[in-house]
């Protein structure tokens, strides 16, 4: 099958869909808002003269304080520096790029943030790949949520060979690292990069089984810990991790990189950001409390199935 980015975007557009509609509906639950139907995501739509198009959708919601799913397809004359990096073959060819990104940030400190992305990239029927992921990052965690997640993680890998997720798991844990801290930044789950294995048809598939498991693996870890009980000491933990997801977007990721060097409004560039965060200096959680646990036991690299 010849590459078609046509087929990638109109999958992506209805991922957006899907999964802003089902969020929407939880995010929903229990809110004074439903009342006068102040609920669910925004919807904006932009086109641009060179045929360019995006659809940003934002949640300031009930459970969700910030939820973001960005649709975006993009024409440039010249590639950024933040994708051609690892193909500096192709600095500076046009290409057309079609992506989805996505990021949720929960009031309830038990409910853990995530974020996913896909994307693909052409330059022409020789020069193409496939990119993406998700991964989680729990505040309060147990472990039985991040089996869930990675379980879910393997089984959309699996129809692609055994070795996929031990592959994807390992590209995330050492992807989603604050190198200037030595820390990872979650619990992990997939990434993957320059993807065509198995032509076009094939790589389009494993990206659709990466979509596909996205609400599997997060909507029953958001409604089991929506409703848990928490305190300001709570709050404050999760807004201290919460910096440390700032710091990652802002001084390492490749996306936010790549979005401001291509020139996307910045607007949808950092409705990834969490809307409230707090830095504490030189402070580490006491030996022997939850939060020490999240660094003791969740935050090294492991096996979680």
């Amino acid at each position: 099958m010849t590459p078609n980015i046509d087929v990638v975007k109109d999958y992506f557009f209805e991922l957006q869909t899907k999964i802003c509609d089902a969020l929407g509906e939880i995010d929903a639950r229990g809110s004074l808002t439903t009342e006068t139907g102040n609920v669910g995501f925004s919807i904006e739509d932009i086109k641009q003269d060179n045929g360019s198009h995006s659809r940003p959708r934002v949640l300031d919601g009930h459970h969700i304080e910030r939820g973001a799913v960005q649709y975006s397809h993009s024409i440039g004359a010249s590639l950024p520096s933040a994708a051609s990096e690892r193909n500096p073959h192709l600095a500076g060819r046009g290409f057309q790029a079609a992506a989805i990104s996505m990021i949720m940030h929960p009031r309830n400190p038990y409910v853990p943030t995530f974020h996913a992305n896909l994307r693909f990239f052409i330059i022409d029927e020789e020069n193409w790949y496939f990119g993406g992921g998700f991964d989680l990052t729990p505040y309060y965690p147990f472990r039985e949520d991040v089996v869930h997640w990675h379980q879910h993680a393997k089984a959309a890998c699996d129809p692609f060979g055994e070795d996929v997720y031990p592959k994807l798991k390992k590209w995330c844990d050492e992807y989603f690292v604050l190198t200037h801290r030595n820390e990872a930044r979650g619990v992990g789950g997939l990434f993957f990069d320059d993807w065509t294995q198995g032509g076009f048809e094939q790589s389009l598939a494993f990206t659709k089984s990466i979509g596909d498991a996205i609400l599997p693996a997060y909507v029953p870890i958001l409604e089991k810990r929506l409703d848990t009980p928490y305190g300001e000491r709570e709050e404050e933990f999760q807004l201290y991790r919460r910096g440390r997801y700032a710091e990652f977007n802002l001084a390492i990721d490749r996306g936010t990189r790549y979005g401001l060097q291509s020139g996307r409004r910045i607007e949808s560039v950092l409705a990834s950001m969490p809307p409230r965060a707090i830095w504490k200096y030189n402070w580490h959680p006491q030996a022997g409390t939850p939060e020490a646990e999240l660094y003791d036991d969740f935050l090294p690299v492991r096996d979680w199935i």
